[in-house]
Parts: structure tokens; C-alpha cells; sequence
């Protein structure tokens, strides 16, 4: 199953035992008796994690207890000796107060004899030690009890703050001091009159978030919903954080609670004709609203999500199948972190990247004919922080995740590509034990190389992968670093259709934000003013490294600092790297300098890191610069992760780094592979590890025939470095076919690295080459001088006039050369030779 659940608490289990236990103990007469066991069931789970649990006795009498999740020991807070229906209950943080509304027992013709005229009362109990019951509210509607848990040191509050929230559409505020008496224990102060205030009215659904203490409620304003937050704080004030305008359809006589407790009021079997309602957020700054109107066709079921965060909304139309596959259960919104799992059991399963969701095939939609439809209980879950999942019904409290091996399991036996793509990234976005993780995909990528046709498996898996490994630093990074090296998706996806729309944005309603609120902020101050395309590119870094190679080529050069912080910057890089990776390397990189690579390697710090110097205001210099070596040598840690597992999958060793050899058909392989990588980095513009180019040289010089070789090089597929050039000139032989091969290789090599080459060949072809250097080299900056009619014949033996007087001009400029640059080193090459060169390749032309 895609979801990992792990329980974290099982009512039958973590205290059933017990109260069995417990009856025994007493006789079983006063205790819970197996025959009324069923009345066992969850009330509330609070911010601590604590949960709040109910039942009777045989003799209708309501025990109220509390599991704590932390020493997993259960212990009993209060019993009414009365047959009440609890309607809500909640715990202060210390244990001391407990607040609980109740209702007359449908089972008892009689009136609440609690208080005669009212069908709900609630109550606040003094329960450390049990002492006065206050009676807060007696009326005919029902109300929900809610303690506030806020933020505090481990000292006890002097003020308590009960929420009430009432079906008469309002919310009140209730702040309780206490004092303490006899010891530890603690009574209500001036309980004849609790100070109140109203928090809200004139609403039409409301949800609790019990882990950051914030109230989401929805009024309607002429027929217009408007969503409203409050933010509770340590103290009795809380503020209105912001308003957002849904466009969504409730019904001004509705009235839905969401996570203020569970209560049989509510007919769980007709969930599926409500509309479902549930704002998730997470530490990163989103807010999302989820939301499923009423099933009004048994053929399809539409449900939208509104990403403030993004600026826009998406719906989504998922088909059911036939008419005879009935819904009978609700829609479930469970909220996962960086993804929003939507939920129809038995119908479908939809995993929705509420960090990047521009794109639909960066989400997985699972249907029907997916066994994993059904890995969820089928009744009324809800959704907690913390990606907390409770099951009402059987009073389960799981823990969810995402299944890594499932995943990796699926993304084996994917065979569309946006099931690849949407699986690819919720692994990566599984952020433990990621050195296995990038393992497993890599042998996958080795294996479906050429499967994908709409993306580029390797330039995927390295764009993403490099971008999770930052993205913990800090939550801006989705907008400053790629996360995706697909822009566009319009493949449609099989069982469901999407509309995307923008939405108005959020008005927050006040002026300093810290924590999530700020990161919201700066979420929404991105969409409002970020410029089109701020997503960093290597396009500045392409211009200024041939702008660089350019003026290498034609002998002019940068200042000498500029480019030795360039060269700085990349010694940072792979030093960084090379602590990445302590075990030895099997594949032969970073043998070599490879300047052009140190030279990519240094500009993409320097670009990357004034990118993000401009967009991330108020983050160290230091920090920044550190982000960029980490992101940098990720990218290229990734590369050699790939060659390692290749080398290591095809059994191959370093002394490959030979040309005196055939290949095998591993080397085949490794050779394919290393193509693929080149042109996946290639389109990108990433670097490639220093080394690469050597590497892959010898082994095309191995594996492809002459015309195939050429073709590559030509084509720059192969790029002829000196490292790889002068091995092939020591290793190869002076055959037929080796000779066609090194003057094939050495006319095509730049003229700086062909004059040292030719030095290293001893053959004619070579001696030709190097005397038509000299020559034109000679040549370039001659000056007509007078010259003396008469030609020494004495030091040439060939009767040839346009040689002789040729020669007779290399002589002196040689001679006026050597004078003038005594002391400089020149190459031994001197008229003589030129001239025997010069006869030889005239009698190869005339055919003497």
C-alpha cells in the first residue's frame, strides 16, 4: 500500500485489558462488563497527544478516562453516576479541570434531572481532586467543550481557556483562573461568575487544528463563503489572521464541526451526502483548503483543493465506474505533510503534491483497479496533525507515511509516464535514509533508461533528488531552485479531468508574523509580485563559460583573480564532495584537472549563489554559500552514484582507463550509459564530474567502429581531451589501422593540445604536421625585408628555386628569432627540416 499506518494507539488493546483488569478487581460488578464493552470509545485527542476516552458500567453510570500517550498508561479522570450521552469532553493541560457536555439518555423517558428544562448541559468539573461540578451551560442545543493547550514552560497556567462552541452558530471563550490548595491541589477561582467572550458567530462550519491552536470557521456573506482563521496564543488574546473567499456552496442552515471530537450524533452513514470541508496547512508556509460537495451522481465525484499558497485552485472529476458501484462512504482528506491524500474507498486513491502542484503528473491517482484503493479502514477517519489519522469506529490512532517499499515496488511495475513521474518524486520527498533511496532509482534508471518518452529519467532524478537535498534549509526553495525538469504536462490521465483556476488570495489582517504565519506571508507576497520565471537556470552560466573557452582558444584571458576564484569555487565543490563519498571510487575520475570542468563547476556557484543572495532576504551570506556547495556537489555526487552502480552492476575495473584492448559488452553498456548521462546534463548545462569526458573518450575509442567514432566526435558527443589523447598516442601502436586512428584524432584536436600531441608521435605524419605549424607560426608576423639576390647554394642540394628562396626566408627569420629571444625556450624545428618535410609532401603530390 502506498500509506504506511502505524498504530499509535488501538482502544481494544491499550485499554480494554485494563478496565477488564480493573472490574475483575472490584468483583466485575461495578467495572465495564464484556457484554457492555461496545460503549467504549474515543472522545478527543488533545495537542499533547493524550486521548480522552468514555464508557458505562452495567448500570448506565459514564467513566471518563484518559490514555497518556507518552508513559502509554491510562488513567481514570471522573464518573457520573448518571446515564448521560456524551456529547464532547476535553482535558486541561495539567489534568486538573475537565470539561464535558452531556445530554439525557435516550434510553430514560425522564427529564435531566441535572438540570430540569435543558436537553444539553455543560460542565466543568474540578477533578485534581475531585471537587465542585459547575454547571456552564444549560440549553436545548449542543455545545462543544475545547481546552486551549498552548506553548508554555512545564510551570502550571494561572489562567485556563475553554472554547464552547455552540449549535446555535457561536463561539465563546471562557478564561478560568486557579489556585491551589492543599498541596498540588487546585479549585477554580471566583467559579460564581467565569469572565467570556464571543470568538465567533454566524457560522456555518468550523475546524479545530489542536496541534498550533488555531480556529477555521466559515461565515456567509450574502450567500458568499469567507473563510476566517484565529490564532490562540499563551495568554487570553488571539488574533483574526486572515480572510479568503471560497467559492464553494454551503448552506446558510447547515452547521458541520470538523476535529473538535467525536459524537454519535452525527449518522456516519450518511456522510456521503454532506459536502466535506478541511483546511490543512504545514510548516512550509501552505494552506490548503479541501473540498468535496454533495455526491450528487453515482458515476463520478468531483472534489477541489485551493492552494493559497500557489495562488489558484484545481478540481478534479474522478470517475467511479458503473452505476452499480454505489458510494456508501464520505470522501477522506488526510493531510501528509507535502501531500494531501484524497480518499474514496473501494473508488480511487489521489496523492496531491501541495508543494509543487502545477503540474497533474506530479501527483499519483490510483483507481479502482489498484489494489491500494482499499489499504485504508473504511469508516469516518480524521485527519490530525502531525499526519495523524484517527478511525472513529474502531477507535485506532495511526501514524501515516509513505510506504518507501511499496513505492519502490510500484515504480518498477509503472508503465505510464506520469505514474514514473508522480512516484519518482514522493520517494524522493522521503527524506530518510536517502543514500538507499537514490540506490534503488538509480538501478532503476539503469534498468528503463530508454522507457520514458516524455522526460528524461536521469535529468528527473538528478533535478529532484539535488532539490530535496536542499529543500529542508529553508521553505523558499520551491521558488528559487527547479524541482522538475518537465515545464509542461498536457497528457491526459486516465479516470479523471482537471480544471485549474486562480483564486483571490488571502487578506491577512495583521502586521508581524512569526513562525507559519510569516512563511505564509512570504508565500503570498511570492504570488502577488514574483517575477514570471525566478526559478534559478544555467542559461548565464552558458554564455559566460564559452565566453570563457573562447578567449582560452584565441589566447586572451580573463584577470588572473577572476579566474582563480572561478577555480577557488570548484576546489570548494569537490572537495565537498570527495567527503561525501569516503570509500574509494571504482570508477577513474578525478584523475585528472580537467579545467573546462572546474571552470563550469566554479561559474554555477558564483551564478547560483548571487541567484539566491537576490531572492533569500535575510539569510547569511555564510549559510547561503554553504546551500550552493551542498547543492552543487549533490548534482554531481548524483552523476557518480550513477557510474559507480553501472561499473559495479557490469563488473568492471579501473584498469579499463586502456585503449591496447577490445571491449567487452559491459563496456558496451557503461558506454550507452555515460552517453545518456552526457546528454542529459548536456541540455541542462550541468558539470559533469572532472574526469567524465577522459573516461567516456576511451571507451567510445573502444566500443564504436572508426566512422561511428568520428561521427561522434564531430558531433561533440565525444569531446577529445589531452589526458585521453596522449594515453591513446602511447597505448596504440604505429599499424595501419592505429595510424588512420591517431591522424584522424589529431586533425580534429584544437591546435593548442594538437602541437603538443604531434611531439608525442614519432612518425613521419607527425614531423609534417609539426613543420607546417612552424611554419605558419613563423609566417604569421613576418615583415618584408630587402633580401640579397643571391642564394648560397652550397647549403642546399636540391635544384629547387621557389624551396630554396622559401627556406632561405624561414632561415633568417629563424635566425632574427633566436637573436631576439635568446633566452626563451622555441621548438627544435629548424629550415632543414622544414625543407626535407616540404620535398617529401611535394613528391607524395606529384606522385614521383
Amino acid at each position: 500500500m502506498a500509506l504506511r499506518l502505524a498504530a499509535d494507539f488501538d482502544l481494544r488493546k491499550d485499554v480494554l485489558p485494563g478496565l477488564r483488569a480493573a472490574a475483575g478487581a472490584r468483583g466485575g460488578g461495578a467495572g465495564i462488563l464484556e457484554n457492555n464493552y461496545e460503549s467504549l470509545r474515543v472522545l478527543n485527542v488533545e495537542r499533547n497527544g493524550n486521548i480522552i476516552y468514555t464508557y458505562k458500567d452495567d448500570k448506565g453510570n459514564v467513566f471518563f478516562g484518559l490514555f497518556d500517550c507518552h508513559t502509554r498508561q491510562n488513567e481514570h479522570l471522573y464518573t457520573f453516576e448518571k446515564d448521560l450521552q456524551v456529547v464532547s469532553c476535553s482535558v486541561n493541560r495539567e489534568r486538573t479541570l475537565l470539561a464535558a457536555s452531556l445530554v439525557q439518555s435516550t434510553k430514560e423517558g425522564r427529564r435531566n434531572e441535572l438540570q430540569p428544562g435543558s436537553k444539553c448541559l455543560t460542565l466543568l468539573v474540578e477533578i485534581h481532586p475531585v471537587n465542585n461540578v459547575k454547571v456552564l451551560k444549560a440549553v436545548d442545543s449542543y455545545i462543544w467543550v475545547q481546552f486551549l493547550h498552548p506553548h508554555v514552560e512545564s510551570n502550571p497556567l494561572p489562567e485556563n481557556h475553554l472554547l464552547l462552541i455552540s449549535e446555535e452558530k457561536y463561539i465563546e471563550q471562557f478564561h478560568i483562573q486557579v489556585i491551589q490548595e492543599d498541596g498540588n491541589g487546585v479549585v477554580i477561582k471566583n467559579s460564581g461568575r467565569l469572565p467570556r467572550e464571543r470568538v465567533a458567530e454566524d457560522f456555518v462550519w468550523a475546524q479545530w487544528d489542536t496541534s498550533e491552536q488555531r480556529l477555521y470557521y466559515v461565515e456567509l456573506k450574502k450567500s458568499r463563503s469567507i473563510l476566517k482563521c484565529i490564532q490562540f496564543y499563551a495568554d487570553e488574546n488571539f488574533n483574526l489572521m486572515f480572510e479568503a473567499p471560497l467559492d464553494i456552496a454551503l448552506s446558510d442552515s447547515g452547521f458541520n464541526l470538523v476535529n473538535f471530537g467525536c459524537t454519535d450524533l452525527q449518522d456516519q452513514e450518511k456522510f456521503s451526502e454532506h459536502p466535506t470541508l478541511c483546511v490543512f496547512t504545514n510548516h512550509t508556509g501552505s494552506l490548503c483548503v479541501c473540498y468535496s460537495p454533495k455526491l450528487d451522481s453515482w458515476e463520478q465525484i468531483t472534489y477541489s483543493v485551493f492552494y493559497f499558497h500557489k495562488g489558484h485552485s484545481k478540481t478534479f472529476t474522478a470517475a467511479l465506474g458503473s452505476a452499480d458501484s454505489r458510494v456508501t462512504k464520505g470522501i477522506t482528506f488526510l493531510n501528509l505533510d507535502y501531500f494531501v491524500a484524497v480518499y474514496l474507498p473501494g473508488h480511487f486513491f489521489h496523492l496531491l503534491n501541495i508543494q509543487h502542484p502545477d503540474l497533474v503528473c506530479h501527483s499519483l491517482f490510483l483507481t479502482g483497479n489498484n489494489e491500494v484503493v482499499d489499504m485504508l479502514p473504511h469508516g469516518p477517519l480524521q485527519s490530525l496533525s502531525g499526519s495523524l489519522i484517527l478511525d472513529w469506529c474502531s477507535g485506532r490512532l495511526y501514524r501515516a507515511d509513505l510506504n518507501r517499499s511499496y513505492l519502490l515496488e510500484f515504480l518498477w511495475d509503472a508503465r505510464l509516464d506520469w505514474e514514473k513521474m508522480a512516484v519518482l518524486h514522493c520517494v524522493l520527498s522521503c527524506r530518510q535514509d536517502t543514500r538507499f533511496l537514490e540506490a534503488k532509482i538509480i538501478q532503476w534508471i539503469s534498468e528503463n533508461i530508454s522507457a520514458c518518452h516524455s522526460f528524461d529519467l536521469i535529468q528527473e532524478f538528478i533535478i529532484a533528488s539535488s532539490y530535496w537535498s536542499i529543500y529542508p534549509e529553508t521553505g523558499n526553495m520551491d521558488k528559487l531552485l527547479p524541482y522538475s525538469s518537465v515545464l509542461t504536462w498536457n497528457t491526459e490521465i486516465p479516470g479523471i479531468t482537471l480544471v485549474t483556476e486562480e483564486i483571490a488570495l488571502p487578506l491577512m489582517r495583521v502586521h508581524s508574523f512569526k513562525g507559519y504565519w510569516e512563511k505564509l506571508h512570504s508565500n503570498l507576497e511570492y504570488v502577488k509580485y514574483s517575477e514570471p520565471h525566478s526559478h534559478y537556470s544555467n542559461s548565464v552560466v552558458r554564455r559566460e563559460w564559452h565566453s570563457l573557452i573562447s578567449e582560452e582558444k584565441t589566447g586572451k584571458r580573463r584577470s588572473m583573480a577572476y579566474v582563480r576564484n572561478i577555480l577557488d569555487n570548484a576546489i570548494k565543490v569537490i572537495s565537498k564532495l570527495e567527503a561525501r563519498h569516503l570509500e574509494p571510487r571504482l570508477t577513474p575520475l578525478f584523475q585528472e584537472e580537467d579545467n573546462h570542468q572546474r571552470l563550469l563547476v566554479g561559474l554555477m556557484v558564483s551564478e547560483l549563489k548571487d541567484h539566491l543572495l537576490r531572492h533569500l532576504r535575510g539569510v547569511e551570506k555564510k549559510r547561503i554559500e554553504q546551500m550552493v556547495l551542498d547543492y552543487i556537489s549533490k548534482q554531481l555526487d548524483l552523476i557518480c552514484q550513477i557510474l559507480e552502480a553501472s561499473w559495479r552492476k557490469h563488473n568492471l575495473h579501473p584498469w579499463i582507463f586502456h585503449f591496447n584492448r577490445r571491449a567487452s559488452a559491459a563496456e558496451f553498456a557503461v558506454f550507452h550509459i555515460m552517453t545518456r548521462i552526457l546528454e542529459a546534463t548536456h541540455s541542462l548545462f550541468l558539470p559533469l564530474p572532472p574526469g567524465f569526458h577522459t573516461l567516456h573518450t576511451v571507451l567510445g575509442v573502444r566500443c564504436l567502429p572508426l566512422h561511428n567514432l568520428l561521427h561522434y566526435i564531430d558531433n561533440g558527443v565525444l569531446l577529445l581531451t589531452e589526458t585521453a589523447v596522449t594515453r591513446l598516442m602511447k597505448d596504440l601502436d604505429n599499424t595501419e589501422k592505429s595510424e588512420k586512428l591517431k591522424f584522424s584524432i589529431i586533425v580534429r584536436l584544437p591546435p593548442l593540445i594538437g602541437q603538443k600531441i604531434c611531439r608525442l608521435w614519432d612518425h613521419p605524419m607527425s614531423s609534417n604536421i609539426i613543420s607546417r605549424n612552424h611554419v605558419k607560426r613563423l609566417l604569421q608576423d613576418y615583415k618584408k625585408q630587402p633580401r640579397s639576390s643571391v642564394i648560397d647554394k652550397s647549403s642546399y642540394s636540391v635544384e629547387f628555386l621557389p624551396l630554396n628562396y622559401f627556406t632561405g626566408i624561414l632561415t633568417d627569420i629563424e635566425s632574427s628569432s633566436r637573436a631576439l629571444n635568446a633566452f626563451e625556450g622555441h621548438d627544435n624545428v629548424d629550415a632543414k627540416f622544414v625543407e626535407e618535410a616540404a620535398l617529401k609532401h611535394t613528391t607524395v603530390l606529384l606522385g614521383l
